[in-house]
């Protein structure tokens, strides 16, 4: 396959994701409570992709990754601006649940649809063999994404667990770099973890730095 082919490939899928309506019309249990708008970002380039959760409600209504508080500080932590962190050649993005799942009883985002991953990712993720980090915000992609490159995570496991355990999926290929949410809620965690900011960002900007490079 060419590498024309292979970007032509990718933008065909993409925009079939970006009509994608199983949610309503297959749903897997409730069906999604409002219209949806899948968001992702991806290239055949791309060699580090950022995998979260799923969009909040800020994003469903932008259509940009991470376009909300959270991002700013996931890309404090990544050390990139604004104009790199959506240079969609060199970062990509596909969150576990690729639309808003609206919210719980107690004004909390509903965990991803799992409609999504079953769906799409493994026949996105087929088309970009230049990614060689990906980032896991959050316990689900975590998860998803330990599970199919061979190293499964325990139900059990607590992101908190993981994230420390980072060191552990150092090996993959692609390698694995876990965080926790960059959330406000985490602001305590993060107080409470200082090694967080001293041992592992250092190790993710290398790869964000590594992903952007020539």
């Amino acid at each position: 396959m060419t590498a024309s082919s292979s970007r032509s490939d990718l933008e065909r899928l993409a925009a079939e994701i970006r009509a994608c309506r199983i949610c309503l019309e297959m749903p897997a249990g409730r069906p999604l409570p409002h219209e949806p708008r899948p968001v992702l970002r991806v290239s055949t380039t791309a060699r580090l992709l950022v995998a979260g959760q799923a969009p909040g409600a800020r994003v469903h209504a932008s259509g940009l990754p991470f376009d909300d508080p959270s991002g700013d500080r996931l890309r404090a932590w990544m050390g990139v601006d604004r104009d790199a962190f959506y240079d969609a050649s060199r970062i990509a993005f596909l969150p576990t649940g690729l639309c808003f799942p609206g919210y719980d009883s107690k004004g909390s985002d509903l965990p991803p649809r799992p409609e999504c991953a079953r769906a799409w990712h493994e026949r996105v993720l087929a088309l970009m063999p230049e990614v060689e980090t990906i980032l896991c915000v959050g316990g689900y992609a975590q998860r998803f994404h330990a599970a199919r490159l061979g190293r499964p995570i325990a139900k059990t496991a607590k992101v908190d667990a993981i994230v420390r355990g980072w060191r552990d999926y150092a090996d993959l290929r692609p390698r694995l770099i876990p965080t926790p949410h960059p959330s406000w809620r985490n602001t305590m965690w993060l107080r409470r973890n200082p090694w967080f900011e001293t041992e592992l960002l250092p190790e993710l900007r290398a790869a964000v730095a590594a992903a952007l490079s020539d």
